[in-house]
């Protein structure tokens, strides 16, 4: 076995050069980080551009967080499985997520929004509520993925990101759902990135969703605001129903019917609000954010 390799003055001292920027580098993160000038989410993502602060060790980034400190480090990185050796390039997808997770609702993060889920019987106005809240700008509103079909006046993207059931699929396995369910025959599901984003970045978000899936989130973020949109009358409910017109009287009767059981559900949300007036209703929200 050979010895390591021999190497030129001119290249050992670019080695030096390089190795002192990077501490440099890492040096001015913590410094950053130590300020509350920068996330951790930041640091993720100046990590995948930079391999000198891709190469920190994760303990050295935690312990730089003002109020950690070393015991805590170490305490919290034992919590999420994290080698006390591990560097920032070496973190598993699921631990990413976790740091994200456990830095979006810490005090030591940038304050993140609020998380307003949204969620009632089919039929009682929710996206018109979703669209209204859109427009305010004082939301940002979640584009559900499905593997329905789109309706004639439905814009992928914009309405609902529409999928196939394989595509859907592999995105239940990476674990890339914030929630999904089954409904009337077809699955839907909440991009769990996209709120993450918006949520660290100190916007509102609002999710427009089913009541299992509201329920999956409540799980995962407990800091979620749950709103149940109730029909002023089950007689309102019904006529609004039967005015969609895209559905057979089959359908239709099984729609009413799910609806009574989602009716049931109301207790298990934190707020409980009848969309008699739309324009009321997004004012309720809006105001639930300040």
């Amino acid at each position: 076995m050979g010895g390591p390799p021999k190497l030129s003055e001119q290249v050992r001292a670019a080695a030096l050069v390089k190795a002192s920027q990077s501490r440099k580098r890492r040096a001015e993160i913590k410094a950053a980080i130590k300020a509350g000038e920068l996330s951790i989410d930041g640091v993720l993502e100046i990590a995948a551009q930079e391999d000198a602060v891709a190469k920190m060790r994760v303990r050295q980034l935690l312990e730089a967080i003002a109020g950690l400190g070393k015991v805590r480090a170490i305490a919290l990185m034992e919590r999420l499985k994290i080698s006390p050796t591990r560097r920032i390039a070496g973190l598993g997808r699921h631990q990413v997520k976790a740091l994200r997770e456990e830095f979006m609702k810490s005090s030591h993060a940038i304050t993140p929004g609020k998380l307003i889920v949204l969620s009632g019987p089919g039929g009682v106005g929710k996206s018109t509520v979703a669209a209204r809240l859109r427009e305010s700008g004082d939301f940002w509103v979640s584009v559900s993925a499905t593997t329905r079909s789109p309706r004639p006046n439905e814009i992928d993207g914009i309405d609902y990101f529409f999928m196939s059931e394989e595509e859907f699929s592999q995105k239940v396995h990476a674990d890339e759902f914030l929630e999904w369910a089954q409904f009337a025959g077809n699955r839907y599901g909440t991009p769990s990135g996209a709120v993450a984003d918006a949520l660290r970045a100190g916007h509102n978000v609002l999710l427009e969703i089913e009541i299992d899936g509201a329920r999956q989130v409540k799980s995962h973020l407990p800091q979620a605001i749950l709103i149940f949109l109730e029909p002023p009358t089950w007689e309102e409910l019904v006529a609004r129903l039967q005015a969609r017109g895209t559905d057979t009287p089959d359908r239709r009767s099984q729609r009413l019917q799910l609806a009574q059981d989602e009716l049931a559900a109301a207790s298990f949300f934190d707020l409980v609000i009848v969309n008699d007036q739309v324009e009321r209703v997004v004012e309720q929200l809006i105001g639930l954010t300040s």
